[in-house]
């Protein structure tokens, strides 16, 4: 769970999302969102799970204890899924 500060800062960030706007989605203060972010709180359970879906990743990641992601293919079709697939095995090949 130590991992959690810098996980959250690093989607919040890579969503283009202020403090102010995450805590807004979520129904809470900025300031709890910093708390959260410099780990001096951890959320509760319902704002863990809100904030998986806002990201879409699971709650094991926020957390730290799977750094596995999972993408989002639905509304693709069979052939540009194989593409994707195709280009994430050529990415880890490096």
């Amino acid at each position: 769970m130590i991992n959690f500060s810098s996980t959250l800062k690093s989607l919040r960030i890579k969503n283009d999302l202020t403090q102010k706007q995450l805590a807004d989605k979520l129904g809470l203060t900025k300031s709890v969102i910093s708390a959260y972010e410099t780990g001096l709180r951890m959320p509760s359970y319902d704002v863990l799970i809100s904030l998986a879906r806002i990201f879409k990743v699971s709650t094991d990641y926020l957390l730290g204890v799977n750094y596995h992601r999972e993408l989002d293919v639905s509304g693709l079709s069979e052939d540009e899924i194989a593409v994707l697939t195709d280009l994430i095995k050529v990415m880890k090949s490096k």
